[in-house]
């Protein structure tokens, strides 16, 4: 990495933080984790720091331990915390990289989205009790990622600062579970809902390319849409998950209605991972961090490692988000049973 030494990773223990760590050591760089130690194990080569980011006094202390040529923050979730942090660190750090989320976008997921595209209005020093004023379909964690973002630009500037705006992260590691649970599905066999048109586009990123470009980041400033170009597809999604997990015996009958599907009262993106009928689902664009140097490996290559991993007993840290992740069995047989009769009822398939 051009004209980066020594690196902070705020967070670094597990999925896209462990992933950022991993790739800075393998190019040498020296790399410095801070994170609380309560989940996940730090990666070989790094040199940990335990401490509570929201604690003013492990913010001093971590201060203390620098300089640093860029902070990689991806562990960023009330802004409070986080202007508290950054002005901590903007004396012995030269950059700030904060990774957000494209559901900062007022528009997402309704609309196509740009950089340029409207932003949830998060004041940089909110709590965790702030009361956003907007519309209710927009979730606290959206809010507060703006809020964090505002922050960091607030106090790092435009020319210190980077602001990474990634999608559906996928790949090792993944904690959601959303490509887990599909990989799972498929080697449980029979017939499996397809959700939606095959040829619907999908824009999953991998952990591991996110990671390499959130290191190119750390030597310059600005912000990025991270997600893929849109070329992959549900289907492309479905059948490689059926090819590696179950040698493509399972059958996936798709129900390609998805107006009546939405009306079985399917959880969209969640009981079907990665299925959702808003426009702006997957309609993000993300070509200026292509132009900057984005390279996205294809997601067969993302669904394969998954599985290898999950097949050589990897596991992901647990969380609460991996709960609300699937349709049950019974349900998603009931499903397919009505999509039936509504077929042979001359409804349409």
């Amino acid at each position: 990495m051009d004209d980066i030494k020594r690196v902070l990773i705020l967070g670094g223990s597990w999925f896209l933080g462990r992933a950022i760590a991993e790739a800075a050591v393998g190019t040498g760089t020296e790399v410095t984790v801070f994170r609380r130690g309560l989940s996940g194990s730090d990666a070989g080569g790094v040199n940990a720091i335990y401490g509570d980011r929201a604690n003013p006094d492990d913010v001093a202390r971590l201060a203390k331990a620098g300089s640093w040529d860029a902070v990689i923050d991806t562990s960023s979730y009330t802004p409070r915390n986080t202007l508290q942090l950054a002005r901590g660190l903007e004396p012995v750090a030269e950059k700030y990289v904060l990774i957000s989320t494209v559901a900062v976008y007022s528009d997402w997921p309704l609309q196509p989205l740009t950089e340029s595209s409207p932003v949830l209005q998060c004041p940089a020093d909110a709590g965790p009790d702030f009361e956003f004023a907007g519309e209710t379909r927009h979730s606290r964690y959206a809010v507060n990622k703006a809020g964090c973002e505002r922050a960091v630009m607030d106090t790092f500037g435009p020319d210190r600062a980077a602001v990474l705006r990634p999608g559906v992260i996928l790949g090792p590691g993944e904690y959601v579970g959303r490509l887990e649970w599909w990989l799972r599905r498929m080697r449980r066999g029979g017939r499996v809902l397809g959700p939606g048109s095959p040829r619907r586009p999908i824009q999953p990123v991998d952990v591991r390319d996110v990671a390499a470009f959130a290191l190119y980041a750390a030597t310059r400033s600005g912000l990025w849409n991270v997600t893929a170009s849109g070329c992959d597809t549900m289907g492309e999604l479905l059948q490689g998950c059926n090819a590696v997990a179950a040698g493509g015996a399972a059958q996936i009958d798709w129900i390609t209605d998805e107006h009546w599907l939405k009306a079985q009262h399917i959880v969209e993106f969640k009981e079907l991972p990665l299925w959702r009928i808003c426009a702006g689902t997957w309609a993000v664009d993300s070509a200026r961090a292509r132009g900057a140097g984005l390279n996205c490996r294809p997601l067969i290559e993302t669904v394969t490692d998954t599985w290898e991993w999950l097949a050589h007993g990897g596991l992901a840290i647990a969380h609460q988000r991996s709960k609300e992740i699937g349709i049950s069995p019974d349900r998603e047989q009931a499903v397919l049973h009505a999509w039936d009769e509504h077929r042979n009822a001359g409804g349409r398939a």
